[in-house]
């Protein structure tokens, strides 16, 4: 029987799977337009950014009914990672200063997730991407110390694909590719965090064992 307790501990991983859905739904709602296409129907994942599904009017200028949706689904993610950030410190770091590190840039990365969808978007993307890069250099930091060198190597991928997102978002010229970038960064550095909320747990199940 699943327990409170026990659901809070997985709450990431609830999170995630849940913004994937949302994620999914609301994809199939978008009335259209990319970067692409302007006059495009429906949405292009190799053409849209995650962001364009909380617009409060698609880029092919119709109304986007369901942008609340998208809200609703970032949000939770973003609950549900700040929850994970402070969990990873309490678990596996145990300098005082990095801790405050991990947790403090970890919730900042993840509140300007939240109003990435706000006219200060770049802003927003750039605070995302600086903080969430000091945050999982803190991790690795930490994974390094557990030797746990599948995760590390991960982790330097996360900070690799977030650097590239970034040169491809604000180049003009390769802007039209960043959709895809944005979707594998999504995908790798959720997997990473499914894959330590795992660890995390089993160490602390192991733990209780006689």
């Amino acid at each position: 029987m699943i327990t409170l307790k026990g659901a809070f501990k997985y709450l990431p991983t609830i999170g995630i799977f849940a913004f994937f859905g949302i994620y999914i739904i609301a994809a199939k709602l978008y009335p259209g337009g990319s970067i692409a296409d302007i006059d495009s129907t429906g949405f292009d994942w190799r053409s849209n950014h995650w962001c364009n599904l909380m617009r409060e009017n698609a880029i092919n200028g119709v109304e986007n009914q369901d942008r609340s949706l998208a809200i609703t689904g970032i949000t939770i993610l973003c609950i549900s990672m700040i929850v994970f950030f402070f969990q990873f410190a309490n678990h596996f770091e145990k300098t005082r200063h990095w801790k405050l590190i991990i947790k403090i840039s970890g919730a900042l990365a993840m509140i300007s997730a939240t109003f990435i969808f706000t006219k200060y978007h770049n802003v927003m993307t750039t605070i995302l991407s600086i903080s969430g890069s000091l945050v999982i250099i803190g991790m690795i930091r930490a994974l390094h110390n557990n030797h746990l060198n599948f995760f590390k190597v991960m982790g330097v991928l996360c900070i690799f694909i977030i650097a590239l997102n970034n040169f491809f978002y604000f180049n003009e010229a390769l802007t039209r590719y960043s959709p895809v970038i944005q979707k594998i960064a999504f995908v790798l550095i959720l997997s990473w965090t499914i894959g330590l909320n795992a660890i995390m747990n089993r160490k602390k199940g192991s733990q209780l064992s006689p």
